[in-house]
């Protein structure tokens, strides 16, 4: 029963966190609407296009992992019974927000809009002092060691090229 809560909150709260954030204010920004390619050059478009590529299927097997591996959500209300250590977060700590940034500066780049792209970096900063003000604390406080060995390995924003793998995974 936990498990299929935990997939209904994850695929809820999917549509209205990163929805929200990563597509709709993205669109009443720039209507969706094709600028001139940044700098004039339309490589940036392509560019833009792999952010894009490369950001949504990060954010949804992040969030299939919080459902499947941690038996919760991304959502503090309903938070993961396990500490979420595989897949993309062998690489780094925070691929959801990694995805979600990568999204919002590929619709900038691809759309030629500087707008999109100021408020990637705004939302950037909001989840920085969200990850350093409550969720490290909080994931501390839960997971204790776990987690005080998982930021000793793995990098907050910059993801790893060799994935990380704990003592009992190199066995």
């Amino acid at each position: 029963m936990r498990r299929i809560l935990a997939v209904l909150g994850s695929a809820l709260f999917l549509v209205i966190a990163p929805g929200g954030v990563a597509g709709l204010v993205p669109w009443w920004i720039s209507r969706w609407r094709m600028q001139a390619p940044l700098l004039g050059l339309p490589p940036i478009r392509f560019a833009g296009g792999l952010l894009i590529a490369a950001g949504l299927p990060v954010l949804l097997d992040s969030f299939a992992r919080f459902a499947l591996k941690g038996l919760g959500t991304p959502a503090p209300v309903f938070p993961t019974r396990h500490l979420v250590v595989s897949g993309l977060y062998h690489h780094v700590r925070n691929p959801m927000y990694v995805a979600v940034v990568s999204l919002i500066f590929g619709q900038g780049l691809l759309l030629g809009n500087l707008r999109v792209i100021e408020y990637g970096f705004s939302v950037w900063l909001a989840f920085h002092l969200f990850v350093l003000l409550y969720e490290e604390p909080t994931l501390r406080s839960t997971f204790g060691d776990e987690y005080k060995v998982f930021c000793a390995n793995v990098p907050r924003w910059i993801p790893r090229l060799r994935p990380w793998r704990t003592s009992e995974q190199q066995k």
